[in-house]
């Protein structure tokens, strides 16, 4: 299959730019494959579409704030962005500036204690590798860092959205883009989903920059996915065998669930799973955890389109996103949502 077979066209006005004021009063285009059905409905009536006992597997992971700026000492400004804290001292990181810089160049961070020096100590791939030796890299970005909007949030980050492009459960920091399909739950939705008899689950993925990077590649065999580091603990195995043994289903919130618990399954069976994936999920793959997803609608020829439609079915899905531009659903991370069965 070809990159070409997954792009459609985006009416600009239809990209997302701001959160709305309550976060489960979002849109929800219900994609049923089974009744072949597109139903337009509400995230607030996520509990409508479930049943008890079914499992809802969220990603918990927290959001840093991940975009610095700095200059060279020659004056050059530089925009770093995080892809991966590798220690209190050392990053991997994205550079945008006009040159390239040379290995052992540093970059001054404006600091509250005065000047903070970077040090670019190596290449990897598109990555570099900075140290700090100075401060921890924690501390500097909860001072000087800003919040990592996409690429296509043509705005400066406020005070608002330290909050709002942050899930209400994610605790674990480390994902320097937020699992969108996330940010629709507020604790009413989660309470009246536990009033349901909904279970929940968890497990972390620290989402990188790399989501957003386009396919390069002309055919899908050729792309070489990411890196993103992920965690499928003991306890959410546990409780996708129950709700499986039981008939129930395990729907994922957002595609970064997904390739969590597929990831853990790539063996045959759903195991407990530590470290990065690479998994690329496009059509022809076979599921063998999910029943389900909740999801934000997604860049046109994008993994993530490729992922929906390896689950939905490429037709399905290109029908379903024709309908929700007719319908003017609002679209990527500040956007509506769409829930495959």
């Amino acid at each position: 299959m070809k990159v070409q077979d997954f792009n459609y066209t985006l009416p600009e006005h239809l990209i997302a730019q701001h959160p709305l004021p309550t976060r489960s009063m979002s849109r929800m285009l219900v994609v049923d494959r089974q009744q072949d059905a597109l139903i337009d409905s509400e995230v607030k009536r996520l509990p409508e579409y479930l049943e008890a006992g079914d499992l809802l597997v969220f990603n918990n992971t927290r959001v840093i704030p991940a975009r610095v700026w700095a200059h060279k000492a020659s004056g050059g400004q530089v925009e770093i962005m995080i892809e991966r804290v590798e220690s209190p001292t050392h990053v991997l990181a994205q550079l945008r500036v006009n040159r390239k810089p040379q290995l052992g160049t540093a970059l001054i961070i404006e600091h509250s204690s005065g000047d903070i020096e970077v040090r670019v100590e190596s290449r990897e791939g598109e990555f570099w590798r900075l140290s700090l030796s100075d401060v921890g890299w924690s501390e500097l970005l909860d001072e000087v860092g800003h919040m990592p909007l996409p690429p296509y949030i043509q705005r400066a980050d406020t005070d608002d959205d330290q909050e709002r492009y942050q899930t209400v459960y994610g605790t674990v920091p480390g994902a320097v883009a937020a699992p969108t399909a996330g940010l629709h739950f507020d604790d009413g939705l989660m309470q009246a989903l536990s009033e349901c008899g909904v279970q929940v689950g968890w497990c972390t993925l620290h989402v990188g920059a790399g989501t957003f990077q386009p396919v390069r590649a002309e055919h899908l065999e050729d792309h070489v996915m990411h890196k993103e580091w992920l965690c499928v603990d003991e306890s959410l195995v546990e409780k996708v065998n129950m709700a499986k043994a039981s008939g129930r289903r395990v729907i994922a919130v957002g595609t970064t669930a997904v390739r969590s618990l597929e990831t853990a399954a790539q063996n045959g069976e759903l195991r407990p799973y530590v470290g990065d994936s690479q998994l690329f999920i496009y059509p022809g793959f076979e599921f063998k955890v999910i029943d389900g997803m909740l999801t934000n609608f997604h860049l046109p020829g994008s993994t993530l389109v490729m992922l929906v439609s390896a689950f939905s079915g490429r037709e399905k899905i290109m029908k379903a996103y024709a309908h929700a531009i007719h319908e003017s659903y609002r679209f990527f991370s500040y956007g509506d949502a769409t829930l495959l069965l």
